[in-house]
């Protein structure tokens, strides 16, 4: 059995989205991280800034979003399954579509994997419209090519305009 926090031989980099817009949701985020590095077979490598946005198609509090760079061992489905539990713990409700958030995690991408599921879809089926998506993960990886979308610094340069400002 492998320990907490330590990923299996063969672990896959996975990146996961967080993002919180309500209550204190930087302390979210940054608890969260911590939770995401305690994952069964998973290790934390590293996290982007904290970066501040407007809700894209919602109205409500801005947001405060970050990416999540993991190591895992565990299948896609099964991350999902981990990410799922861990909003739940943290309040998340879904009373309708875009709802505000105490926190929402997406799996991004999982290694090279392309997969089109109705539970999963990797790479994440909007993430190369989402400066609070592409600004993160290329903090933690610019040379970064989304299979299936093209390089990180192309899918940043094709982005349409939208405001996003890292916090302190």
């Amino acid at each position: 059995m492998t320990a907490w926090g330590s990923p299996q031989q063969g672990a896959c980099s996975a990146f996961v989205g967080l993002g919180a817009n309500l209550g204190d949701a930087a302390g979210m985020l940054r608890d969260t991280l911590v939770q995401l590095g305690r994952l069964p077979d998973t290790r934390l490598r590293a996290a982007s800034s904290l970066y501040r946005t407007a809700p894209i198609d919602a109205t409500g509090p801005d947001y405060v979003n970050a990416v999540a760079w993991l190591e895992t061992g565990l299948a896609p489905g099964r991350l999902l399954d981990q990410l799922q539990l861990l909003e739940r713990g943290a309040g998340r409700e879904r009373p309708y579509r875009n709802a505000p958030r105490t926190l929402d995690l997406d799996l991004l991408l999982y290694g090279d994997q392309v997969q089109d599921d109705p539970a999963l879809t990797l790479p994440h089926p909007r993430m190369h419209l989402r400066a609070f998506v592409l600004v993160p993960l290329a903090e933690l990886r610019p040379e970064l090519t989304v299979p299936g979308r093209g390089a990180l610094s192309e899918l940043l340069r094709a982005l349409d305009p939208q405001p996003i400002a890292r916090l302190a």
